[in-house]
């Protein structure tokens, strides 16, 4: 149960309620971080565009990668709610849960290439509290084994919406 009081649908702004209609009529039922998102539109509207231009839409980085990065830093965060919701995402974009499983392993466990695998361990160390230290030498590796800067930037700003969901999710106590 949340620490904070979530609203319902008929207590959102009329805005956030056409948003949440769709969900509700699709699968019965909102979810904590959406209501949570609800208290203050001007939040749940940024929160949503970043959603939208970073995980949905067909971005520079394939899915896969977009699901194993919220997958390993929802895990990394200690974050149950955001590990279950995308372990579900993951199997609707057609991982199997054997290969979601190795995901939450580790890098190390995971069926992926080196290529993706040092950006994975490079989006874990960018999620960390002294990412300040990441080199140049550290970006420059990842772009010898040919990841661009577009490429980089998203990895990087994925990690930090994780971080960001992570953190709201946790300090109030949703999904417990």
């Amino acid at each position: 149960m949340a620490h904070i009081e979530l609203p319902e649908f008929e207590q959102m702004s009329p805005t956030i309620q056409q948003k949440a209609k769709p969900i509700l009529e699709k699968t019965g039922k909102l979810g904590e971080i959406f209501k949570l998102l609800a208290i203050d539109e001007n939040i749940y509207n940024a929160t949503d565009v970043m959603v939208q231009n970073y995980l949905l839409k067909q971005t520079h980085l394939p899915y896969f990668i977009k699901e194993a990065i919220a997958l390993l830093i929802s895990k990394e965060n200690s974050c149950k709610m955001c590990v279950d919701v995308h372990k579900s995402i993951a199997k609707m974009l057609g991982l199997e849960e054997e290969q979601i499983e190795k995901i939450l392993q580790g890098v190390d466990a995971m069926e992926a290439d080196e290529k993706t695998k040092e950006l994975l361990r490079f989006c874990i160390k960018a999620s960390k509290k002294e990412n300040y230290k990441i080199t140049k030498e550290e970006i420059e590796k990842l772009k010898k084994l040919g990841w661009s800067d577009k490429e980089l930037l998203e990895a990087v700003a994925i990690t930090g919406y994780f971080n960001y969901i992570n953190t709201l999710s946790n300090t109030f106590g949703l999904g417990e």
